[in-house]
């Protein structure tokens, strides 16, 4: 109770700070009791804003998310898209039941008719989800000496999951060289994006490594296990591909000199050409006169 008198207390001497200050340069002063609302999802919510020293206030209610900012209220009046569920009253806005969607920042802006006097405040929404079952990205087998990188993610939480990594059943710790069970690897865990990176692998991070997603807000959500061995390069056997790849070249260079010696190649060329020789017609000489015979007769 005595934290939260303390808090009540700030706030107060920060509104009438503000308030002071406005009139002093002769400007409206706008407020909120809540800079920060916190509300789990499909709950009603109130975003607050007070304003003084306006003759004739014009209140208009902008929301950015990301790089996308829409209007919520203009000129006193919800706007289209939020009229089914957001109602605005001289005290504030307030969500009938607010979605995911919904998290960002809600700025409330004031302003005379006229447009001499102005000012706003902004407000940040957070709308509470409990993370869902984080999916990883784990290698079955890793080469001892070389880089191995780890994935770990959920897409439902808010505020986003932080995730803590565990090998074995045992959480892995930020700084691996600090802890007799894990002084032997070396590796780089980054809580807010999930990535676990070995550089370089070694024997002693074989083992079953799971994923834990948490926000803060229900229930912390651990992925299935799975199993990640650290294998020794397999130097054998790559020399071994290689000496059976020269000898294959070895015999085929083999081959084609043997075939070259023994005019295989010079055989086919001259049976090629004679089979393409031109047959050409030649006309019988013209007979003799002893070898003439009479081929045709006249009938007088």
């Amino acid at each position: 109770m005595g934290t939260k008198a303390k808090a009540g207390k700030k706030q107060l001497l920060l509104f009438t700070s503000v308030i002071l200050c406005s009139l002093a340069l002769g400007r409206g002063a706008v407020y909120t009791s809540e800079p920060e609302v916190k509300i789990a999802e499909n709950k009603s919510a109130k975003l607050p804003c007070s304003y003084s020293g306006f003759s004739s206030p014009r209140v208009e209610w902008k929301f950015a998310q990301g790089d996308t900012t829409s209007l919520v209220c203009y000129n006193n009046k919800i706007t289209g898209s939020y009229e089914d569920r957001v109602t605005f009253s001289p005290s504030g806005i307030s969500f009938q039941s607010v979605t995911r969607k919904d998290t960002g920042t809600y700025t409330c802006m004031v302003s005379d008719e006229g447009g001499n006097t102005y000012g706003e405040v902004s407000i940040q929404l957070t709308v509470l989800v409990p993370p869902s079952k984080p999916t990883v990205s784990i290698p079955s087998s890793a080469t001892i000496g070389n880089r191995a990188v780890l994935t770990c993610s959920e897409s439902d939480g808010s505020p986003p999951s932080e995730y803590t990594w565990y090998r074995d059943g045992v959480q892995m710790p930020t700084e691996p060289k600090n802890n007799r069970a894990f002084i032997n690897s070396s590796y780089t865990l980054n809580q807010k994006t999930g990535e676990l990176v070995f550089d370089p692998v070694s024997a002693s991070d074989t083992g079953e490594y799971s994923c834990q997603a948490q926000n803060g807000y229900g229930t912390p959500m651990r992925s299935d296990a799975v199993r990640m061995d650290a294998v020794e390069l397999n130097v054998g056997g790559i020399v071994a591909a290689v000496l059976v790849t020269l000898i294959l070249l070895g015999f085929l260079i083999f081959g084609i000199w043997f075939a070259y010696s023994r005019g295989y190649f010079n055989r086919a060329k001259k049976g090629t050409s004679s089979s393409s020789k031109k047959v050409i017609y030649s006309q019988p000489t013209a007979r003799s006169e002893g070898e003439f015979r009479q081929t045709s007769s006249f009938l007088v």
